[in-house]
């Protein structure tokens, strides 16, 4: 567990509290993390603060400002924002069950780790948690972190639970925009019959370590060409990939289809585990001398 909290604070549902801690569920992956470099004398890029007129500042004399008319801000300290008066900061208060597949994917943002904070809190904890797990429903209610307040979601998690924030509705653009110009018909039933025979081919139980950040392998593996190449120019020329037939300006999407389900190329099913090495064939044995009579 990870040595300091990311919230400390309560869950209230009524007239119970949880004191509970949230711990981050996810952490930055492997990245290639490049930096601005001035070409001719190879030096890296650094950035100042700097006020017109007056140049470079110090980081002290900095402080947040608000513009309430062009070029007039109010200026505010950081205790005084630290002492804004919010309950949610706190405490999350459970406001709304709903059923867990109420909520559309796209409002899901970050995950949290939540545990009870000591021994007291335990028997309350695993209380909401069998609750909620029985019951099938995800707790709502408001967060204040980090100088935001989320709406968060609750719910259970093998021995814990998982918090959730939430984007706000104005945060979500409505799908009706991008979707419009999309057709509302009924697909054929013989192609719509391969589609769902190519994805029960395809179907695995899921596991995230099956997958990886390729692009970081193809960066790293660049990068390593392009040391050894002393400053030449590296370039990879792309492989051409083999374009389906079509007719006309269409793509023949049976023809497409078939080729898939019948195991054309790209067709090894999520989760296939490589062919065994077939065995070398034992030399034929030589059949023994007759004897003589």
């Amino acid at each position: 567990m990870a040595a300091r909290a990311y919230w400390q604070g309560q869950i209230r549902l009524a007239l119970v509290s949880i004191p509970v801690e949230i711990y981050p569920a996810t952490g930055s992956g492997a990245q290639v993390a490049f930096h601005q470099i001035h070409e001719p004398s190879g030096k890296r890029i650094k950035y100042e603060k700097v006020v017109p007129g007056i140049g470079p500042v110090d980081t002290d004399d900095i402080v947040k400002g608000y513009e309430v008319s062009k070029g007039n801000y109010v200026l505010l300290e950081q205790d005084e924002i630290d002492a804004v008066k919010l309950e949610s900061k706190r405490t999350l208060e459970l406001v709304q069950f709903v059923a867990s597949d109420d909520i559309d994917v796209i409002y899901f943002e970050k995950p949290y780790y939540v545990v009870p904070a000591d021994e007291l809190a335990e028997e309350a904890f695993i209380v909401l948690r069998e609750a909620l797990r029985r019951t099938r429903k995800v707790g709502l209610g408001q967060l204040a972190m980090r100088g935001r307040e989320y709406v968060v979601s609750l719910k259970p998690c093998g021995r814990g639970m998982v918090l959730e924030t939430l984007r706000y509705a104005d945060e979500v653009r409505k799908a009706q925009s991008y979707f419009r110009e999309i057709p509302d018909s009924k697909p054929d039933a013989d192609l719509l019959d391969l589609a769902e025979t190519l994805i029960d081919k395809k179907s695995a139980k899921f596991d995230a370590s099956e997958f990886h950040d390729r692009y970081v392998d193809a960066l790293k593996a660049l990068i390593e060409k392009k040391r050894k190449a002393k400053g030449r120019k590296v370039i990879e020329e792309e492989e051409e990939e083999e374009v389906p037939a079509r007719k006309g300006n269409v793509i023949d999407l049976m023809a497409a289809l078939k080729k898939s389900v019948e195991g054309g190329p790209g067709a090894k099913p999520a989760g296939a585990r490589k062919p065994a090495p077939a065995r070398k064939a034992a030399p034929a044995r030589k059949a023994p001398a007759r004897k003589r009579a």
